[in-house]
Formats: structure tokens, C-alpha cells, sequence
């Protein structure tokens, strides 16, 4: 049996028609269903609903021979003891800094001031300002990152952006664009090995359907 971890959400629902194109589909619904192990058609895969920031660690200690995680979560995690076979190109959007508008963050760099900066990606805003030789305090929040600039908790944010909506009506602009994210296919690299002739029929069948 092989188990594929996925998480609810944006993921999930563009996930599950490349699944179905593969073959695979959940027999019950995540958002509705309280399993956290789900039965598909095919006999011999299994989906276990985890959180989005799980998702490397399950496939990582093996918990979960494959997964589905976005590009972000992955440069967070480090992706140690993950083989990442293939870009699903769903859930497209941006890494970005922002700032208020009228913040002069081309200005503050320059000098070298010592920025403030608000987000969940705390490993990977360290990495990118730390290649810019600026200096960061980094405050970690999980939710409402475009709060902190307005409320005076940080100078910058560095969050996901998509359509740029929500930073427009916060009055905060894009700066800096860190990486473009889509979501990948993670497998684990023993499973590759143990399990293979199980293992890559279901990358084979996923990499038919991307591309279709």
C-alpha cells in the first residue's frame, strides 16, 4: 500500500483532478469526511490528510511514501531525505517582501538599517536577507501578515502573495519577489528504493496526467 499525504485546501482541490486523470480517486472527501485516512479507487493508494507544513516531515520519516507540498514549505523544511520528481505546476503564486506604501525599503537597505519583518517563513526570510547582507529581526506569525506593518509589529512582511489583492487593500506593496512556488510531488527516497515497482507507477501515472 502506498500512502500519499496531501493537505486540505487550495492544494487538495487542485490536486484531486490530476488524481482522477491518474487514476486515483479519494473515496471521501477531506473537507467533509473526519477521516484522516482516506480510501481511493485505486486498491493500492491511500491518502492521509495532513497539515500543508507536515507534509515533508510525513514523507521525510516515512510515514508516507509520497506527498504534494508547495515550493515554500518545502525551502522552509529543507527538503532533507526528499526526492522531488516532479513540478505539478497547481497553486501557483509568489514568495514576496512587502511593505507599506511610503516605506522607503530600497533606501533601507542600502544604509543597512536593521528591518523588522513579520512572517511564517522564518528559516527562509533569515536565508534571503541574510544573501542581501541585510539585517533582520524576524517575528514569527501564522496568520494575518499584512496586520503587522499596520499595526507597527514590523516594517516588512514576507508572505505568499497571488493576485497582489489583499496587500492592495492594506495599502502595502510588493517589493521583492524571493521564488515563484507551485507545488511539488515529494517522494521518500527509501521508499524509491523498497518499494519502487509500487512507488513509480503512481509518479508515472501523475507525470501523465501534468502533462496532458
Amino acid at each position: 500500500m502506498i500512502t500519499l499525504a496531501l493537505s486540505k485546501g487550495r492544494i487538495f482541490d487542485e490536486t484531486a483532478p490530476l488524481l482522477a486523470r491518474a487514476g486515483i480517486t479519494p473515496l471521501e472527501s477531506p473537507e467533509t469526511s473526519r477521516k484522516l485516512i482516506i480510501g481511493t479507487s485505486h486498491p493500492g493508494v491511500r491518502i492521509v490528510v495532513v497539515r500543508a507544513s507536515d507534509v515533508p516531515t510525513y514523507v521525510q520519516y516515512g510515514a508516507a511514501e509520497l506527498g504534494v507540498a508547495g515550493k515554500d514549505v518545502l525551502m522552509e523544511h529543507g527538503g532533507g531525505g526528499l526526492y522531488q520528481p516532479l513540478d505539478l505546476g497547481i497553486a501557483k503564486c509568489r514568495l514576496c517582501v512587502a511593505v507599506p506604501a511610503g516605506f522607503d525599503y530600497a533606501s533601507a537597505v542600502r544604509r543597512g538599517a536593521r528591518l523588522r519583518v513579520a512572517t511564517k517563513y522564518v528559516a527562509t526570510a533569515r536565508e534571503h536577507f541574510a544573501s542581501k547582507g541585510v539585517h533582520v529581526d524576524v517575528i514569527k506569525l501564522y496568520g494575518s501578515m499584512e496586520l503587522a506593518p499596520l499595526a507597527g509589529l514590523a516594517d516588512a512582511i514576507v508572505d505568499l502573495v497571488s493576485s497582489g489583492g489583499t496587500l492592495r487593500a492594506n495599502n502595502l506593496l510588493e517589493v521583492e519577489e524571493i521564488a515563484s512556488i507551485s507545488s511539488r510531488l515529494i517522494v521518500n527516497q527509501a521508499a524509491l528504493k523498497l518499494k519502487r515497482e509500487e512507488v513509480m507507477p503512481v509518479i508515472d501515472r501523475l507525470e501523465a496526467a501534468v502533462q496532458r
